[in-house]
């Protein structure tokens, strides 16, 4: 059973924090593209994670879990 990314966790922070998924690339944290790959919940690089989870000051888990094939 492959796992997935999700990134449902870090969409749920963002909103709990009275901000948009777009902020992560106003404030030049990621590109625009990487947003785009977060929301549609692709793989993206643990450098990436570690640059968003610096910005929000939180843990990986907090960010990113992984889900198998059926529940993506």
């Amino acid at each position: 059973m492959p796992l997935f990314p999700s990134y449902k966790p870090l969409r749920k922070l963002v909103v709990d924090r009275d901000m948009k998924m777009s902020d992560l690339y106003k404030n030049d944290v990621v590109s625009r593209s990487t947003v785009s790959v977060l929301n549609m919940d692709r793989f993206v690089s643990l450098e990436t994670l570690a640059l968003i989870c610096e910005y929000l000051n939180c843990r990986i888990e907090d960010v990113v879990e992984f889900v198998d094939d059926t529940q993506s």
